[in-house]
């Protein structure tokens, strides 16, 4: 199940107290403070990890909370440090805190680690207090409380292609077509309820990402259909593709009404790199297409990219204007 949106818990390990002890020890006439000093408490840490893909696991446990610290203990023995948690999440995971709704961290990279919450530090144990007018103190230092929070993790796919249109645009069977994804397709609006990465092998052993983002439709940007819930996942691609259905009775009306709703999203979606396709080919004769091939797009310079993805028509020349997209510059 893909899941995408978690709010958890955290709590770091409180810090040990510091020991109260005086040395009794044989043969040592004066002896004199001996507290060590409590172990600091484990921290709680985030690690993005490129084999995770969901936010699944955060949806039955919702609290982390890491050791605390040891006390110090007599003879000058400091307490034990509290055990650090770890918790992985898929790359792309964008960290928020729940109160404030303030970015802390944005995971790109896989192995990238940051501290979600500090543990506390462990207090002084009354060895630390002695001084010649104070000899034998009788009092330690508590330690400190560990961190507490309560965060957002949002999930945005990193691909390098975002497939936009509306549903039953052909979306699904273009991936599964390029790639090993394998979303479901059938013949009724919003087959696809979560978005679906597939990894298009290139010539020459190169390769690259493509996201299936769920149909949008008009009034997207207001929650309205499934668009609301998956445009962030538009934000992390390079460029966007938009699909229109070549049995369209109108092509421009659609191409505006996506445009518009990703723009109303985020002016920055619009400001990537766009290209515009007309799918399902097979569905109409040579000489139409050789018309539609004629096709202009306001604000796009590319010409129009006609394929099927049932058929094969087209589709290697796609395929080469995406690479070449994705690389360019």
């Amino acid at each position: 199940m893909f899941i995408d949106f978690a709010e958890i818990e955290v709590k770091a390990g409180d810090g040990g107290n510091g020991a109260v002890a005086f040395r009794r020890e044989k043969y040592v006439p004066k002896g004199g403070p001996s507290g060590g000093n409590g172990g600091n408490g484990g921290s709680v840490y985030l690690l993005a990890d490129e084999n995770l893909s969901t936010l699944l696991d955060f949806r039955y446990k919702r609290k982390y909370i890491a050791g605390k610290g040891h006390p110090g203990g007599s003879s000058l023995k400091d307490g034990k440090n509290g055990e650090d948690v770890i918790i992985k999440v898929p790359v792309g995971t964008v960290v928020k805190d729940a109160e404030t709704g303030k970015i802390l961290f944005d995971l790109t990279e896989n192995s990238q680690k940051v501290l979600l919450a500090k543990g506390g530090k462990g207090g002084k144990g009354n060895s630390n207090f002695a001084t010649p007018t104070r000899r034998t103190p009788r009092f330690a230092e508590p330690g400190k409380p560990g961190e507490e929070k309560k965060i957002i993790l949002e999930l945005k796919l990193i691909a390098d292609v975002g497939l936009v249109g509306f549903p039953n645009a052909g979306k699904s069977t273009l991936i599964s077509t390029v790639s090993a994804a394998r979303p479901k397709i059938a013949d009724y609006p919003f087959t696809t309820l979560e978005p679906v990465l597939g990894i298009v092998q290139y010539k020459d052993f190169r390769s690259f990402t493509v996201a299936d983002i769920p149909g949008i439709i008009e009034g997207a940007h207001q929650g309205k259909g499934l668009g609301l819930k998956f445009l962030r996942h538009i934000e992390r691609t390079k460029i966007l593709l938009f699909m229109i259905d070549i049995t369209s009775d109108d092509y421009q009306r659609d191409f505006k009404t996506l445009y518009n709703e990703l723009k109303k999203y985020s002016r920055k979606l619009v400001d990537k790199k766009i290209l515009v396709s007309l799918s399902k080919a097979d569905l109409v004769g040579e000489n139409e297409i050789k018309n539609l091939k004629k096709l202009k797009f306001k604000g796009i310079e590319e010409p129009v990219i006609i394929f099927s993805a049932v058929s094969g028509y087209g589709i290697n020349e796609l395929l080469d204007k995406l690479w070449f997209a994705v690389n360019e510059g």
